[in-house]
């Protein structure tokens, strides 16, 4: 059995007397109670249980808890700002409906945040490739598409605005 430390959304977790075998996913959803992280296939494919490790996606599914030792996690639960604010991709997908059941949003809102930081003008091509790691059987991904663009859009304005100063990092 194991015990260390997860550093999650900016707050440090101890865990305790967890199997070596413990998978990230289980360990967020499971021991951390952070249940944003969906788990779908549980093989990599679908994308649902995709976190941000150092700013980077992983799959959770595919990560031991142990390996994140260390290292900053965010989970969809720490994309927003604060409790009254939504990010500026999660208000674009809630404006254009970019969800229908939503099993795989959280996926989609971590991977296109990381996207939209190495990419802040994407081409729909490039969206498109983006998402293609991530699966929704309910949408058709138009809105999708169309969130992520919006919320692209709206990233320039607000850097435009601050006169070239950093974005607050919550895309």
């Amino acid at each position: 059995m194991l015990s260390f430390e997860l550093r999650v959304n900016g707050n440090i977790y101890r865990v305790e007397n967890v199997e070596p075998r413990l998978l990230l996913a289980d360990t967020l959803r499971d021991v951390l109670g952070l249940t944003g992280t969906h788990l779908g296939c549980e093989h990599g494919v679908c994308g649902a249980c995709t976190v941000l490790v150092d700013g980077m996606p992983v799959r959770s599914c595919l990560m031991l808890a142990i390996q994140a030792q260390g290292h900053e996690v965010t989970t969809v639960e720490g994309l927003a700002p604060d409790e009254e604010r939504l990010s500026l991709l999660q208000q674009a997908f809630w404006e254009e409906h970019g969800l229908q059941c939503g099993f795989c949003t959280p996926g989609i809102l971590t991977t296109m945040t990381w996207f939209l930081q190495q990419n802040p003008a994407p081409t729909r091509a490039e969206v498109r490739e983006a998402l293609s790691g991530n699966i929704c059987r309910c949408t058709g991904y138009q809105n999708i598409v169309t969130a992520v663009e919006r919320a692209a859009e709206r990233l320039r304005e607000t850097a435009k605005v601050a006169n070239g100063a950093e974005n607050d990092g919550h895309w």
